[in-house]
């Protein structure tokens, strides 16, 4: 055996990849993609929220009802609010697989990431699409607001 040959595999015979979707490969592939995804998501959130305008100190609930007025801010959020949801739950699912060795504990820990996971975003994306600016709006600082509010 020359210097620049592989000694030979251990076992004789590999077992055979399984039949049908590669799902640790779609997996693998969502990470990145949403990983990149998200910096982008969130630093716009945060240059839009900190940067423009009067700043951290701009924020109040008139500004967050006037973004949830636009139907872009509304989408902006619930794609991050998906991605990073989904992001995070593949990524417990991942430490799960690796490190718990019972089965059946596996199985139940990686339904319970799916099964909170999918009950937060379901709920995130209630409040984003259901919000009501004029729920409990007596006074505002914000003219638009309270003229909006009385129609």
């Amino acid at each position: 055996m020359t210097a620049d040959t592989l000694a030979a595999p251990r076992a004789p015979h590999s077992t055979p990849r399984k039949k049908g979707a590669n799902l640790e490969k779609w997996g693998w592939i969502y990470m990145r993609v949403s990983g990149v995804l998200l910096v982008v998501l969130i630093f716009g959130h945060l240059f839009v929220n900190l940067m423009l305008g009067e700043g951290i100190h701009g924020i109040d609930f008139a500004f967050v009802a006037g973004k949830f007025a636009s139907p872009f801010w509304q989408w902006w959020d619930v794609l991050m609010l998906w991605l990073a949801f989904i992001h995070g739950a593949n990524g417990m699912r991942t430490i799960v697989n690796d490190y718990v060795t019972g089965p059946k504990a596996r199985r139940a820990l990686v339904w319970a990431v799916w099964l909170s996971s999918g009950l937060m975003i379901v709920l995130g994306t209630l409040v984003v699409f259901t919000f009501d600016p004029c729920l409990g709006i007596e006074n505002s600082a914000t003219e638009w607001l309270i003229e909006k509010c009385a129609a």
